[in-house]
């Protein structure tokens, strides 16, 4: 059974407060852009824009990242499935900007990891900060968040599912149970 953990009003507040909390860390938006990683970072990414843009009245480039050629768990593959390619766009040079690069649930840290490869094909930013809706644990790579929606600890045998109104028609977060076999 499914329990939610954050509703639309909740993630609402969440993207408010994380817009609030990078403006303030990079003293406004001056050589930053908002890089969301394909799917759902980049729709966060996108609600971080336009809260960005309503307390600080500047629009702040946003740009999105595919990871599929990064992803470790790829390695092994055969010569009829080759990964779908969604493709990287980035409206402007990263090269020496401060570039938050932005996820929906942050676990194991692999998603970021292959994202950071991207990102660094891309150009050389000055600074990557990582921003995330929700932080449920379980690292097994040295990265952490500079801006959490919610942290949600986890075990193992839970599955959080995020779901954003321009995908999945509705905004909430919810955890459920692993089924045992």
């Amino acid at each position: 059974m499914a329990r939610i953990i954050l509703d639309e009003q909740a993630i609402r507040r969440a993207t408010t407060r994380i817009a609030h909390e990078i403006i303030e860390r990079n003293k406004g938006i001056d050589n930053c852009i908002l890089v969301g990683i394909k799917t759902r970072g980049i729709y966060v990414a996108k609600r971080l824009a336009e809260r960005i843009e309503q307390i600080e009245g500047e629009k702040i480039p946003v740009g999105e990242v595919d990871i599929t050629l990064y992803r470790d768990d790829l390695t092994v593959k055969t010569d009829d499935q080759d990964p779908l390619l969604k493709g990287s766009q980035v409206p402007a040079d990263i090269t020496d900007r401060k570039v938050i690069l932005i996820d929906d649930v942050l676990y194991t840290g692999r998603t970021v990891r292959a994202a950071l490869d991207a990102l660094m094909d891309l150009g050389r930013p000055s600074q990557i900060q990582l921003a995330v809706l929700i932080d449920r644990g379980h690292r097994e790579l040295p990265i952490r968040p500079d801006y959490v929606g919610k942290n949600v600890p986890t075990s193992k045998s839970e599955i959080i599912t995020a779901k954003l109104k321009e995908v999945d028609e509705i905004d909430e977060v919810s955890i459920i149970q692993k089924e045992e076999f």
